[in-house]
């Protein structure tokens, strides 16, 4: 049974900073590509940092910069840690996992709310 488990999310002040963690379990970790997205308030599910198992990184230009991307091998673990916070970047966030070769299987962890308010 595939399960991603994000972790980390809650209420930060402007200019503060989080680290998300997104587990994943009953996948070969290193035959996936992983990702983060998130969904604000009637806004579509954005793509915003990826890291591929070979450790490459992409980030959208709205978190380029302020965000970084890792995963952790041994601990079957991606982070996402989020410095410079804004209230535009409240949403819910979603850790994904694509794998590399047929057939190619994506799935997703259930979402951890992010909050940035004063």
């Amino acid at each position: 049974q595939v399960q991603l488990v994000e972790s980390g999310g809650g209420l930060v002040q402007p200019g503060g900073s989080l680290r998300l963690s997104c587990a994943a379990s009953g996948i070969i970790f290193s035959s996936y590509n992983m990702g983060w997205y998130r969904q604000a308030p009637g806004k579509q599910r954005e793509l915003i940092a990826t890291v591929t198992s070979g450790g490459g990184t992409s980030y959208s230009d709205s978190v380029k910069g302020r965000f970084t991307i890792s995963r952790d091998k041994a601990k079957n673990t991606v982070y996402l840690q989020m410095n410079s916070l804004k209230p535009e970047d409240t949403a819910v966030y979603y850790c994904s996992a694509r794998q590399i070769v047929f057939p190619r299987n994506d799935y997703w962890g259930q979402g951890t709310q992010v909050t940035v308010s004063s």
